[in-house]
C-alpha cells in the first residue's frame, strides 16, 4: 500500500470531519464520525498493508520504540489541513494504528461554549486551572483555545509541555515556547522544574500524570504563575480528591491547604454526538474556587462542593448533570447520551421523565453551543 494511499485516507478523515482514523488488520480503515465508528467502503487491511502504512507515517526513532516497547506515540503535520496525533501498537501479534486529527484552526470561546468568566480567569497572574474529562472529551481543544486567547490579548511568556505537541501556537502578543516530552525534554516533571528558570508567566502541562508533576505544578502556581493542567476526572470534587490522594497520607493536609490557595477553577467536560444536527456538543461542569469552596477543600469536605456549585450560578458555575439536562431539554442530545454521561443517572432519568410528562419545566437556554465537528 503506497504513501499515496495514506494521504488519501488522511484526506478522507479531514474532508468528512472525522475525529479519528483506525487502522486494524482484518478490518477496513474506520473513521470515528460524530462519536460513532464508521468503516470505509474499501479493502480489508492485511498484515503487509499495516507494515507499509506504519513505515510511511512513523519516524525512525518511533519505529525503534515500537520495536522495543510494543507501542509508540508521535504527532505529524499533514499539509496545512491539520496534525495527526498517532499511536502505533501491537495487538495479537499484528500492528494497529490510531490517528487523532488535531485541526489547525484554533477555536474561540464562543465556538466551544465556555462560560464568560473563563476569559477573566485567563487574566489571572497566578493559580492552577484544571481542565478534566475522559479521553476524547476535547480537553486539548479547550486548553488550546485558552492559550490562544492569552496569546492574542496579553504580553506573556507561555511555556507548554505536551506529549506530543498537538496545536501549534505561533507568537502573537505573547511568546510561546512549546516543549515536547521525549523530544525536547525527558519528562513532564523535568520540564516543569526547568520552566521556572525560563521566566514564564503561563505554563501548560499536558497531563498531571504523576506525583512529581503534580507537586511541580502546585509549586509553579504558588510562586506566581498561571498553570493549566489536565486530569481524567469527571467532576470537580473528584478532581480535588484525585490530586490529594496522589500524596502520602502525612502530606495530604498540607496539599489541601496548597490547593485551597492555588486552585482557581476546574472545568470538567464530556463530548457527545448532537441529535439535532451533525457534529458534537460539549457538556460542562464548572467550578470557580470561591472563599467557601477553598474552605471546603482545606477542611476535607469536598463532598459539599456540588451544592456550592449549584449556589454559584452567577459566576457561571454549573453541575455536569444540570448541563446534560439542559442539552436534552433543548433537543441537542438524546436521553440515552444524557443518562450515560451523568453522575447520578437515576436522578437525571427521573428529571427527564418529569420533563416529558410536563411536571418539570425547561431550564433557561442561556449558553448551549455547538462544538464544530472537528473538535478533538
Amino acid at each position: 500500500m503506497s504513501m499515496l494511499h495514506v494521504d488519501r485516507l488522511l484526506d478522507t478523515c479531514i474532508k468528512r470531519g472525522a475525529s479519528d482514523l483506525h487502522l486494524h488488520v482484518g478490518r477496513p480503515p474506520t473513521l470515528r464520525l460524530h462519536g460513532r465508528l464508521r468503516p470505509l467502503e474499501t479493502k480489508v487491511l492485511e498484515p503487509d498493508d499495516m507494515i507499509s502504512l506504519m513505515k510511511s507515517v512513523t519516524p525512525e526513532k518511533a519505529q525503534q520504540e515500537l520495536e522495543e516497547k510494543g507501542s509508540t506515540d508521535f504527532g505529524f503535520e499533514f499539509g496545512g489541513a491539520g496534525r495527526f496525533r498517532t499511536s502505533v501498537f501491537r495487538q495479537r501479534g499484528y500492528l494497529s494504528i490510531v490517528l487523532r486529527l488535531i485541526p489547525t484552526r484554533l477555536l474561540s470561546f464562543d465556538d466551544i461554549g465556555l462560560p464568560q468568566i473563563v476569559r477573566n480567569l485567563c487574566r489571572r497572574p497566578r493559580g492552577l486551572f484544571l481542565v478534566t474529562g475522559p479521553t476524547g472529551s476535547g480537553k486539548t481543544t479547550t486548553l488550546a483555545t485558552m492559550i490562544n486567547y492569552i496569546n492574542e490579548n496579553f504580553d506573556r511568556h507561555i511555556i507548554t509541555v505536551e506529549d506530543p505537541i498537538e496545536y501549534y501556537h505561533p507568537h502573537k502578543k505573547s511568546m510561546v515556547s512549546q516543549r515536547e516530552v521525549h523530544n525536547d525534554v525527558p519528562s513532564f516533571s523535568e520540564a516543569l522544574r526547568r520552566a521556572l528558570r525560563q521566566d514564564p508567566d503561563v505554563i501548560l502541562v499536558g497531563e498531571l500524570r504523576d506525583l512529581e508533576t503534580i507537586e511541580a505544578a502546585l509549586r509553579a502556581a504558588e510562586t506566581g504563575h498561571l498553570v493549566f493542567g489536565t486530569l481524567h476526572t469527571t467532576t470537580a470534587h473528584r478532581t480535588v480528591t484525585r490530586i490529594v490522594d496522589q500524596f502520602p497520607v502525612d502530606q495530604q493536609e498540607q496539599v489541601r491547604v496548597q490547593l485551597s490557595e492555588s486552585l482557581i477553577a476546574v472545568l470538567c467536560q464530556s463530548l457527545m454526538p448532537r441529535k439535532d444536527v451533525r457534529g458534537m456538543v460539549a457538556a460542562f461542569e464548572f467550578m470557580v474556587t470561591t472563599a467557601a469552596i477553598a474552605n471546603l477543600i482545606r477542611e476535607n469536605k469536598v463532598f459539599r462542593i456540588p451544592s456550592s456549585i449549584q449556589t454559584g450560578k452567577k459566576l457561571g458555575m454549573q453541575l455536569l448533570d444540570d448541563h446534560l439536562f439542559r442539552l436534552y431539554a433543548y433537543g441537542k442530545i438524546s436521553d440515552e447520551e444524557a443518562i450515560d454521561r451523568s453522575q447520578d443517572p437515576n436522578e437525571l432519568q427521573n428529571k427527564i421523565e418529569g420533563f416529558n410528562a410536563g411536571r418539570v419545566s425547561a431550564p433557561i437556554d442561556d449558553d448551549i453551543q455547538a462544538v464544530p465537528e472537528e473538535t478533538s
